[in-house]
């Protein structure tokens, strides 16, 4: 075997032993999950609560404002609405006829993803209240962005200079699920502090995004 051989076998086993070992901490290389979008334990749709129903991000990422992460959503804010709300208007609205026409007493529909929640909070369905004799259990909701464990990333920075959500999200209010909308690549993050401080995106004129290194690897 020539030294050119030997030379070839050992830069593939640097990379192959790289990528392994990147895969082993979780090392989000760069552009290597834009457009991931997993399955969640319930189908939950941005499209309807923040796009036709216009929540506020805030509402349910209480933390985007006061912390360096968004946070999961708890399942009491849910609560706060599907304490009353168990299944879409329609399917509500069709109950409802249905009762009528049959002369029958409306009967509480509860959507099959709503039922989920339900279990996951110990709410009973049949007497519309919390029991505590009912076993609850988290909600195991699947991260969909991530970044390497060497970049330090502050919602609460960017919130608070009226970035907008979509700006590194995407149309989150569009999305029925979610996915990454964009590669989360350094050189992507410098462009748009970039075109921030040269004025390219309007909606944050007099903003001043750093470009130093030490404003992300600490």
């Amino acid at each position: 075997m020539t030294s050119k051989n030997i030379t070839i076998i050992i830069l593939i086993a640097l990379v192959l032993g790289t990528l392994i070992y990147a895969q082993s901490i979780e090392l989000n290389l760069p552009g290597n999950n834009q457009g991931y979008t997993p399955k969640q334990p319930i189908e939950f749709s941005h499209r309807l609560h923040s796009g036709d129903l216009q929540l506020d991000c805030l509402y349910c990422h209480t933390g985007a404002d006061k912390s360096r992460h968004a946070g999961v959503p708890s399942a009491s804010i849910c609560m706060n609405c599907h304490n009353f709300i168990t299944a879409t208007w329609d399917a509500t609205k069709l109950e409802e006829e249905q009762a009528k026409k049959e002369k029958r007493n409306v009967q509480t529909v509860i959507s099959a993803e709503l039922q989920k929640l339900y279990e996951a909070v110990g709410f009973n369905t049949e007497k519309m209240q919390y029991d505590k004799n009912l076993q609850t259990k988290p909600i195991e909701w699947v991260r969909v962005h991530n970044i390497p464990a060497f970049v330090y990333f502050d919602h609460r920075r960017h919130v608070n200079a009226d970035v907008a959500c979509q700006q590194c999200h995407g149309a989150i209010e569009t999305m029925e699920k979610v996915s990454q909308n964009s590669d989360l690549s350094m050189g992507w993050c410098v462009n748009c502090h970039r075109d921030v401080n040269s004025g390219k995106i309007t909606d944050l004129a007099g903003k001043n995004a750093s470009t130093n290194c030490a404003g992300c690897h600490y």
